[in-house]
C-alpha cells in the first residue's frame, strides 16, 4: 500500500514501523504516529558493519517522546531482533570489509539478497503476536540503487504471502515508494515542521560507513558513499524549492 492509503481512517488501528535509524525509517515513524491510534516500532540487528544506526534509535525515540507529546501518547513498544543470518551469509559492503561498487550482477555490493523480505517476514511474525496486522517501511522505488527487494511488486508480492501464510490480512504501507529524497525531507517538514527536521539531521544515520564525525548541512556522513550522496543531493533539492 503506497502513500495514497493516507485517506485511509486508522485512528483505531496499530500499526508496526520497520525502524532502523536513518532517515526514511524515522520519517515513515512520523507518518504512522500522525495516522494509528497506536504505534510500535522494531529493528533488525543482522551483522551490519556499523551500529551507527543502532545506536540511533534509542536516541531518535527518546527525541520524539520528548518533543511531540501528542506522539509520545501513542508511541508504544520496541523491539530489536536479531537477524544475523544475513552476516553469515555475507557478501555485502553492509555486513563485510568491502569497497562499495558495481558487482558481478549488476547491482551494488551494498546489496544485501533478501534483506527486506526478510524483514517484512520478521516483522509480520511479531505483528502477528502483538495483534498487529498493518506494517509500515521506508522502502522506496523512486530514489534508490537499483535494489530488487525495495520495488513495489516485491513489497507487495510479499505482503500476499504473508497474509497467507499467517492466514489473516498482512498490509505494508510503503509511503515514501513513489517520492524522491527532497520530497521525503518535504514529508518530514509537513508532518513535524523544523523539530523533526532538526532530528533527522541531528541524529538519523543513513551514511553506508555509519560516520557520525562529519557534519554537513544534510546531517552526519561520509559524503562519498551513495547513500550519502543521495541525501545530499535530496536535501538541495528540498532547500532549493
Amino acid at each position: 500500500m503506497s502513500h495514497v492509503s493516507t485517506a485511509t481512517d486508522f485512528s483505531t488501528q496499530t500499526a508496526l514501523v520497520l525502524f532502523s535509524g536513518g532517515q526514511d525509517s524515522t520519517t515513515c515513524l512520523a507518518w504512522a504516529l500522525a495516522r494509528f491510534s497506536r504505534v510500535e516500532t522494531v529493528g533488525f540487528d543482522y551483522g551490519q558493519r556499523h551500529v551507527a544506526e543502532l545506536a540511533a534509535r534509542p536516541r531518535i525515540l527518546a527525541k520524539v517522546n520528548a518533543d511531540f507529546p501528542d506522539w509520545a501518547e501513542r508511541l508504544g513498544e520496541d523491539h530489536l531482533l536479531p537477524l544475523d543470518l544475513l552476516k553469515a551469509i555475507g557478501g555485502s559492503a553492509l555486513t563485510d570489509d568491502m569497497k562499495i561498487e558495481m558487482g558481478a550482477e549488476g547491482l551494488p555490493t551494498s546489496f544485501v539478497p533478501g534483506r527486506n523480505i526478510l524483514f517484512l517476514t520478521a516483522a509480520a511474525a511479531l505483528g502477528y503476536r502483538r495483534g498487529i496486522a498493518d506494517l509500515v517501511g521506508g522502502m522506496c522505488e523512486t530514489d534508490f540503487s537499483g535494489y530488487p527487494d525495495c520495488r513495489n511488486e516485491t513489497i507487495q508480492t510479499t505482503a500476499r504471502a504473508l497474509s497467507l501464510g499467517l492466514d489473516r490480512t498482512v498490509t505494508v504501507h510503503t509511503p515514501l515508494m513513489w517520492i524522491d529524497k527532497a520530497a521525503t525531507w518535504r514529508m518530514a517538514e509537513e508532518l513535524g515542521g523544523d523539530r523533526l527536521i532538526e532530528i533527522i539531521l541531528e541524529e538519523t544515520v543513513t551514511c553506508y560507513e555509519g560516520d557520525r564525525n562529519h557534519r554537513h548541512d544534510w546531517g552526519y556522513g561520509c559524503g562519498t558513499c551513495p547513500a550519502c550522496q543521495l541525501r545530499a543531493s535530496g536535501y538541495e533539492k528540498y532547500r532549493a524549492a
